[in-house]
């Protein structure tokens, strides 16, 4: 069976919570509180090329602004 958060057919979108942290999310689930949608209704592949050029630095945002 597959794994519906790793179906290769499915619709995704990219979420961004208040650290600037991101994440990859299938549209059948719903947004979880805390994140908003950043891109909607893309194929896994675009997601995840937004999320590489988007997410360069992975440390939480207060930790970047704290340095």
């Amino acid at each position: 069976m597959t794994n519906p958060f790793e179906d290769t057919a499915a619709s995704y979108s990219v979420l961004v919570n208040e650290e600037g942290q991101y994440s990859l999310w299938p549209e059948f689930a719903g947004i979880p509180a805390g994140w908003t949608a950043e891109l909607s209704g893309a194929d896994r592949e675009t997601c995840l090329a937004h999320i590489e050029e988007h997410w360069t630095d992975l440390r939480p945002k207060s930790l970047r602004e704290s340095l």
